[in-house]
């Protein structure tokens, strides 16, 4: 990574219609491991709230990388469809990183 490129986070909650929830979080559940594989990827990680809201975690090296992610045909489909899957729109958040990534240091992730 370019020292000089701040990575992107986007992180957010996302609650699933009731009768949809288990196949949601199956969905999202199955975009972990090929997600990390993507290049660019930093991080990505699936949570369960008590609630039964899910709350994903991204790091991606650049705007590109997670450009990149976002035409992957499972996660576009559900991205087109999303007021299929969810009872609102995800609170959701993207933000440039102001704290240096561990690789921008020169360490491993």
């Amino acid at each position: 990574m370019n020292v000089n490129q701040a990575p992107i986070s986007l992180y957010g909650f996302l609650r699933p219609k009731p009768e949809r929830a288990d196949e949601v979080k199956q969905l999202l559940a199955s975009l972990v491991e090929p997600t990390r594989q993507e290049e660019g990827n930093l991080e990505y990680h699936l949570h369960e709230q008590e609630d039964g809201r899910l709350f994903l975690y991204e790091i991606w090296r650049s705007q590109e990388d997670l450009d990149r992610h976002h035409e992957y045909p499972p996660l576009r489909t559900f991205l087109d469809n999303l007021l299929d899957y969810l009872e609102e729109l995800p609170e959701g958040y993207f933000n440039t990183m102001v704290s240096t990534y561990p690789e921008a240091r020169g360490e491993s992730a």
